[in-house]
């Protein structure tokens, strides 16, 4: 069948088209430079055309608070018309365990928002909720880091390869939409400093990893369970230390 992944070029976008393609589908990559824009709406009628499923795992360009809510309510609400439309049968979305968990955060908010619009369309839905991606270990670092030194909340984290939540998406977008929530996690549970700690050792950051209870992430507090999924979780297969020798190579 016809899927169209939206932000299709992106870290997780460029890893689940050709596995969609492998599997037989016809996969199509839209972002603004395939000439595709969720958020202006060029492109959506003629990508759409045909589609059965819609995969959206676009991100905004800027993390500042009105820039991000304006991104997603805009896209997704251009998205659910363009797909209402089309005849689209399933909408899936990637999103972030703990959303709800963060009001204090502007880019937590904006996803709320997503959500919300995505639950109350009339097009069948999946929301995928991922924790932190590997991937991203050293911009979470960068924005954690004050005076030269990481500041970090001793609570739990479960961060995942792009490559296993690109298969979990994969799996979701070609199956019947669960009008719902469905979380993916790593294979294994830290501690957010520790791991950090061990992380940024590997990589020959020189940075001090520091303790902080109070730390925020990414402008909000964490409580010990913020960033982690429920018992029912798709978990990865792909280990940290794994995953670290593989990007080292």
């Amino acid at each position: 069948m016809k899927i169209v992944v939206i932000g299709g070029t992106g870290n997780i976008g460029s890893k689940l088209v050709p596995q969609l393609a492998r599997h037989g589908h016809d996969a199509v990559a839209a972002a603004p430079s395939t000439g595709v824009n969720a958020l202006t709406g060029e492109g959506l009628t003629d990508a759409l055309a045909g589609a059965s499923v819609v995969i959206d795992v676009s991100n905004s360009p800027s993390f500042e608070d009105s820039a991000v809510m304006r991104f997603f309510e805009t896209s997704t609400r251009n998205l659910l018309a363009a797909e209402a439309e089309a005849g689209v049968a399933h909408h899936v979305a990637l999103s972030v365990v703990g959303t709800e968990r963060l009001p204090e955060s502007g880019y937590f908010r904006a996803k709320v928002a997503q959500e919300q619009l995505i639950e109350k369309s009339s097009i069948p839905y999946s929301i995928v909720h991922a924790t932190q991606f590997f991937e991203f270990v050293a911009s979470i670092a960068d924005n954690a880091t004050a005076d030269g030194a990481v500041r970090l909340a001793p609570v739990l984290f479960q961060p995942v390869a792009g490559d296993d939540v690109a298969r979990a998406v994969g799996r979701i977008s070609t199956g019947s939409p669960v009008n719902g929530r469905v979380d993916v996690a790593g294979p294994e549970r830290f501690r957010m400093d520790e791991f950090f700690r061990q992380a940024l050792a590997a990589r020959n950051d020189p940075r001090e990893v520091v303790t902080d209870p109070r730390a925020r992430y990414f402008g909000a507090e964490l409580s010990e369970g913020t960033l982690v999924p429920g018992g029912d979780a798709i978990l990865g297969e792909i280990r940290y230390s794994d995953w670290l020798g593989r990007t080292a190579v």
